[in-house]
């Protein structure tokens, strides 16, 4: 298991911010990470697990602890049962399922970081969640010190939630076991507006699987969503914040506010959600609170071509990007009485 101490942890992320670990341990098998860990619980040292960094915010000072990249490597296909180690590249193991023919994560072709991730985020995008397919997780419980197998249905998943996340320091991932569908090459039925748009088809349709993951490719890359080195706009966390989820009485009085804000004929975004809630679009309320494509005059702006995504620019600082994020949150609270939730996990800050 590889060690560094004193190692910069900006490199190992998507924003490319944040300052260094005092330890960083590289572990590349399971036993590794089951040991890295049990180490560092019985020592009283503080733990951040990093998958493919994708959805860390990490403070300037760093983290004084132990880091520990998970690099476990595993993709093992039998029929339509597929399992992943959490060190494996999610996007890549979602172009080998659409190679086999399988469907049920093609629509989540492009999502930057780990298979270990998503259970955690309950991954999801243009249709498709990752808790419609995961029929098991495989984690180290810190609280038991066992490795567990925990099913699907006791997971708690909801929109961007599961039970991992909201316990994040019980459980470290170690394998997600899926089952997908054999559908002769085609899709999962689509129920992605945009999806369907981009295709030519009808909600619900299904289309050859490897069209699907192609049209999401250019859909995420058009809104800077497809990892590039080379495209600042790309230097992000993806979707900053959580589409919010409103009770009847909250989404009445945000209705009010955009109408008297915006006109009596403008209708935001909504759809169903559970027990009578209502979700509407977080880059539509950041957008008519007036935080267009590119705003901001420093290190960190919006996205040039999504406005959900807060990015650097190149030199910024994590309280560059946290500064941004604080008047995106205070501008929409102020327009339309609601407030933004991160998405991503913020080590050392907060908003």
């Amino acid at each position: 298991m590889q060690e560094l101490h004193d190692a910069p942890l900006a490199p190992l992320t998507t924003f490319r911010l944040g300052g260094p670990a005092a330890r960083l341990l590289t572990a590349t098998t399971d036993a590794e990470v089951v040991a890295a860990v049990r180490e560092a619980d019985d020592s009283g040292t503080p733990l951040l697990v990093i998958g493919g960094g994708s959805n860390l915010v990490i403070g300037d000072k760093g983290f004084d602890g132990t880091a520990l990249r998970i690099a476990t490597k595993g993709f093992t296909l039998s029929g339509t049962s597929l399992e992943l180690a959490a060190g494996e590249v999610w996007t890549d193991a979602v172009a080998r399922t659409v190679e086999a023919g399988l469907a049920g994560v093609e629509c989540l072709a492009g999502i930057p970081g780990s298979a270990g991730a998503t259970p955690i985020q309950n991954v999801g995008a243009y249709g498709q969640e990752v808790s419609s397919t995961i029929t098991e997780v495989v984690a180290y419980d810190r609280h038991t010190r066992e490795t567990v197998m925990i099913p699907n249905e006791e997971c708690a998943f909801s929109y961007r939630h599961s039970r991992f996340k909201a316990d994040p320091d019980r459980f470290v991932v170690l394998r997600v076991r899926f089952e997908l569908e054999e559908a002769a090459g085609l899709s999962a039925p689509l129920r992605y507006p945009e999806t369907a748009r981009a295709m030519g088809v009808e909600q619900g349709e299904r289309v050859p699987a490897s069209a699907a993951r192609e049209t999401v490719l250019k859909l995420r890359a058009g809104k800077g969503m497809v990892l590039d080195p080379e495209d600042h706009d790309t230097w992000s966390a993806g979707s900053f914040f959580t589409n919010p989820i409103l009770e009847p009485a909250a989404y009445e009085d945000f209705l009010a506010r955009v109408h008297e804000r915006l006109g009596p004929d403008v209708v935001p975004p909504a759809f169903p959600a559970e027990d009578g809630r209502t979700k509407t679009s977080a880059a539509w309320l950041i957008d008519r609170a007036g935080f267009t494509k590119g705003y901001g005059g420093g290190r960190a702006r919006i996205s040039t071509k999504h406005t959900l995504a807060l990015t650097n620019r190149g030199g910024a600082t994590t309280e560059d990007l946290l500064g941004l994020a604080r008047e995106v949150v205070a501008g929409v609270h102020d327009a339309f009485g609601v407030t933004l939730v991160n998405e991503p996990v913020t080590v050392g800050v907060s908003l």
